[in-house]
């Protein structure tokens, strides 16, 4: 069997090339080639949002995206969100928030948020939850979520005026 040609992309702001079958989830690419585990495994077919990532600035279920489709896109994962100085806001408020119980689901929503709010800062928490709908949490945080999605809004707005 011949080596799989290189796909290159860039994952948190960083360009990295790997050699996987073209035909891979993205998911087990990030988890398995990259070490970027916040991405979790959840359901396998697009439905619970726990392996949610940003490509370029959408927000998309990685175990359901191959990895031929994403060649030469930038992926963002939490592990990005938290690595920026300081991190980033959805980060600083679910962590001040306490919104994590378990924590399974929680990088994929806080993915699915930042593309949302990327593109509507200014969202209602009606709109805010309508955009989550997609990212199943079975942990019933589901208020101090919203709480500290809403808090991470506020301080995105702050920060760009």
């Amino acid at each position: 069997m011949a080596e799989a040609e290189p796909t290159r992309l860039i994952l948190n702001g960083t360009p990295v090339e790997v050699r996987a079958d073209p035909e891979t989830p993205l998911l087990y690419v990030l988890r398995g080639e990259l070490d970027a585990k916040a991405a979790r495994y959840g359901c396998g077919a697009g439905l619970c949002g726990a392996c949610t990532v940003v490509v370029d600035g959408k927000a998309a279920f990685s175990c359901d995206v191959p990895l031929h489709v994403v060649a030469g896109a930038s992926i963002e994962t939490v592990e990005g969100l938290a690595a920026q100085q300081p991190p980033h806001p959805l980060v600083t408020s679910v962590i001040e928030r306490q919104a994590a119980q378990c924590g399974y689901c929680l990088p994929g929503i806080v993915m699915a948020a930042k593309a949302f709010l990327d593109e509507s800062p200014n969202a209602s928490r009606a709109e805010i939850a309508a955009a989550l709908d997609g990212n199943l949490c079975r942990c019933g945080t589901h208020h101090r979520i919203l709480d500290a999605i809403e808090d991470a809004a506020a301080r995105m707005t702050e920060a760009a005026r």
